[in-house]
């Protein structure tokens, strides 16, 4: 069943030591409870299970379409995405095959987050410069697209060795590509790409007060109607986010508290009150979850994705598992709530089967820059600009005017 917004939970695939036992989990213990994870995912009824990509301890999802695959094996209606797919080191011909792969595979199941991720190491372990990151990923998800698109391709760059005649394998499954989210904390660039291109837009809403969502929001929605892809409420915007729940507030603060303590992402800084009342972090009853998640539409507008932080500072599978069963819980009033407040005409969240049917079934390959599958709209301004590059001095200037936010 597809719904107009789509709930799901994402994985950082972190291999983090409980505080409260002293255990550090095995690598192979986190691969296993990844697909427990997903499994649970689809029982509870969520649309998305994702997972990101590292290449470093202490993380482990260095291969996201393998475990993506097996878990397509172990499930039937669910999609499967990525938290981050890298844009940046990652030759885009092997990101067309490998998830044309997956797409094949999962009968459709399947879309992208692009991202830079946040390992700069990780640039020169693939003979990358760090430097070059915003221009990697312009180059290469230009040709990533190209490659989907088109069924011969010639293609020269600055970043990899030309393209003659080349043909991606497999074709993308009824040819249509997977649908793209670009992720982004705290980039302009990549929320102008994204609204370039017409696809998705994934702001993190992890770590940043509701003011710097907001405004990261409204420029790719501002941009995606500038480049002629139809109103800005049509924009198709994606949020994170990240919850401890327990029966009570008190409850929940406590048990959560020694794992917030010592999370290598926040650990050691701000308190769990602090850091819950500036950022979306949830640590409380299912019922102010419940209220801090519908409160995300204030400032963002109606949205078509909500991705949770499920595993993560050393919790516990079974402590993972039974957070989901309380999302369980809740979902049906999250998605009661969100339909009642929703505008008509919001679009709603792209699936393989709504690409489909946008290009009127079409089986044949799409064609590079004629339009998009999403809206439906052929886009002048889209079409008359030649160069990918035009869109960086777009993106730079609203750097200059955006100021320190954005930093």
């Amino acid at each position: 069943m597809s719904h107009y917004m789509q709930f799901g939970v994402m994985s950082v695939s972190d291999v983090t030591r409980d505080p409260t036992t002293g255990k550090t989990p095995t690598e192979h213990e986190r691969i296993k409870a990844e697909i427990a994870i997903a499994k649970k995912a689809e029982e509870i009824g969520l649309d998305v299970y994702a997972i990101g990509e590292h290449h470093n301890p202490p993380f482990m999802s260095s291969s996201p379409t393998t475990i993506l695959g097996y878990i397509a094996a172990q499930t039937q209606h669910i999609i499967l995405s990525t938290s981050t797919t890298l844009i940046t080191t990652n030759d885009p011909v092997r990101l067309a095959e490998e998830y044309s792969m997956l797409q094949h595979v999962a009968d459709g199941r399947v879309d992208i987050m692009l991202g830079r991720g946040n390992t700069g190491p990780v640039y020169p372990w693939f003979g990358k410069d760090i430097r070059q990151g915003i221009p990697l990923a312009i180059e290469n998800y230009a040709l990533l697209r190209r490659l989907w698109r088109e069924d011969v391709v010639d293609w020269e760059g600055n970043f990899r060795t030309p393209l003659r005649g080349f043909t991606s394998t497999p074709r993308p499954l009824d040819g249509v590509a997977p649908f793209v989210w670009h992720g982004s904390i705290r980039s302009p660039e990549i929320a102008e790409q994204a609204a370039y291109y017409g696809d998705g837009f994934f702001h993190n809403n992890i770590f940043w007060p509701p003011s710097h969502v907001r405004r990261m929001v409204a420029l790719y929605r501002q941009r995606f109607e500038h480049y002629g892809h139809g109103p800005a409420r049509k924009a198709i915007v994606g949020l994170g986010g990240q919850f401890y729940m327990a029966k009570d507030s008190q409850t929940a603060k406590r048990e959560f508290r020694p794992y917030f303590d010592n999370a290598p992402v926040y650990g050691h800084g701000p308190s769990l009150e602090e850091f819950s009342s500036m950022t979306p972090l949830t640590v409380g009853s299912p019922q102010e979850v419940v209220d801090r998640t519908l409160g995300f539409r204030e400032y963002v507008g109606d949205y078509q994705r909500q991705m949770f932080l499920i595993d993560h500072a050393g919790l516990p599978l079974s402590t993972v598992l039974r957070q989901m069963d309380y999302l369980g819980e809740i979902l049906p009033t999250l998605r009661a709530e969100f339909d009642a407040m929703r505008d008509p005409e919001a679009p709603e969240a792209p699936t393989h089967e709504s690409l489909v049917a946008a290009l009127g079934g079409s089986h044949d390959s799409t064609v590079y820059g004629e339009g998009d599958a999403v809206t439906g709209v052929n886009s002048p301004a889209f079409n008359e600009r030649s160069s990918e590059a035009e869109y960086v001095q777009a993106a730079d200037e609203l750097l200059q005017e955006a100021g320190e936010w954005a930093h």
